[in-house]
């Protein structure tokens, strides 16, 4: 059976995807070499994420309860043209063009930034599962996580060399013109949506996506497991502070850093879009959050740039097989008419603990040290794994198809 069914939409939703995401990571690194360099300050890094989170918690329910009763294409350009209009504010500030505090202007652009994700992922997770029949969700996830982490490669990598060459202002406005070619591409992705769903009370809606959840055992579980990982596994967010002061490298040493685990996660997407893990999956998950906190301790102790760059590659070996079990797990258990909502509720707890992460990698380098921080986010992975293997049993013996 070939496995592309409808080639064209699905080709135009990974571009949507990818281009979004190329934007985004453009815009990650560049702000965050912006305020590294304004203040010199970990917390400032930390602070980063929380002005990111707290928009992005406040919206991120009624943008799923938004897609699953209307238009869930349309929700997607919406937030492409958000995270456009953020980038050119961050271009004019960058030129100089806006009076004030630039530290402030940074943060109030990232809040915006916040609001726009709440609507990216419950929209790509919904026309998912329009275009594509159940039974290749395995492998469209493999290949999709393999074109996110492409973005998360290629977009940290652009950022860095264009911010070194070229200069803040100039890397701001790559970001605002591949933010319109996303919503281009789903301009023109013609997708058949189900009706509207009941018009059921916004809060009445909301509150029985949040019962499915809690309610399942290994939703609950496996979205648990990765928004504590990444919480404390946020040395990503700290990579400015390392590179110049430990491996006393430029920009372009950044960027190299910050692709670095999505190398290591491009493969493997790809690897597993031809062989998808079938058997013992939820074993597969919880072993890889464990090697990548294990990668996250090597890396902390680190003092090589290149070695650094190796155990961030293996984190990302680990990150791709935990993303791409968890996002076949979610298609697969989630019924059609809860996608937006799910799907939101699974981006507050992975989505908002990147940047609740960079909070808390912030704080604990403030009163720990850098290096010492980073062992200790290593560390409570890997308690994080063990305490939910012992309180998700039934996501600890998970087989595929007990949810086909």
């Amino acid at each position: 059976m070939p496995f592309f069914i409808k080639p064209t939409p699905f080709f135009k939703l990974l571009s949507f995807r990818d281009l979004i995401v190329l934007a985004y990571q453009i815009m990650a690194i560049v702000v965050g070499w912006h305020i590294y360099e304004l203040t010199h300050d970990t917390l400032a890094l930390g602070l980063i994420g929380l002005a990111e989170v707290i928009p992005y918690f406040c919206c991120a329910l009624f943008a799923g309860y938004a897609i699953d009763h209307h238009s869930r294409r349309l929700f997607g350009v919406l937030a492409c043209l958000m995270l456009f209009l953020t980038a050119l504010t961050l271009v004019v500030l960058s030129a100089g063009r806006l009076n004030g505090n630039p530290a402030l202007w940074i943060y109030g652009s990232i809040a915006f930034t916040g609001v726009a994700r709440a609507f990216i992922a419950p929209s790509y997770s919904a026309m998912f599962a329009l275009i594509l029949p159940r039974d290749q969700y395995a492998r469209a996830s493999g290949i999709g996580s393999a074109v996110f982490q492409f973005g998360l490669v290629v977009g940290p990598a652009i950022g860095g060399l264009l911010v070194g060459w070229a200069g803040k202002t100039a890397a701001y406005g790559v970001a605002a013109c591949l933010c319109l070619v996303a919503a281009m591409a789903l301009l023109s992705l013609r997708v058949e949506e189900p009706p509207p769903a009941a018009s059921a009370p916004i809060f009445t809606s909301i509150g029985e996506g949040l019962r499915f959840v809690f309610s399942n055992q290994i939703i609950l579980g496996a979205q648990s497991l990765d928004m504590f990982a990444v919480l404390f596994g946020g040395a990503v967010s700290m990579l400015p502070a390392f590179i110049n002061d430990v491996f006393h490298y430029g920009p372009e040493g950044l960027g190299i850093l910050r692709a670095a685990p999505a190398i290591g996660a491009v493969m493997t997407g790809l690897i597993l879009s031809r062989y998808p893990i079938n058997l013992h999956a939820g074993r597969w998950l919880l072993g890889a959050v464990a090697g990548f906190g294990l990668c996250m301790i090597g890396f902390a102790l680190s003092v090589n740039f290149w070695i650094a760059g190796l155990l961030l590659i293996f984190s990302g070996v680990c990150d791709g097989v935990s993303v791409v079990m968890r996002t076949t797990i979610l298609q697969l258990a989630t019924p059609d008419a809860m996608r937006g909502r799910v799907a939101a509720i699974n981006g507050i707890f992975i989505g908002s603990s990147n940047e609740l992460g960079a909070f808390e990698s912030g704080i604990a380098a403030r009163l720990m040290g850098l290096v010492p921080s980073v062992v200790f986010g290593g560390v409570m992975t890997l308690t994080v794994v063990a305490v939910t293997a012992k309180l998700a049993p039934k996501l600890h013996r998970l087989e595929l198809q007990q949810l086909h």
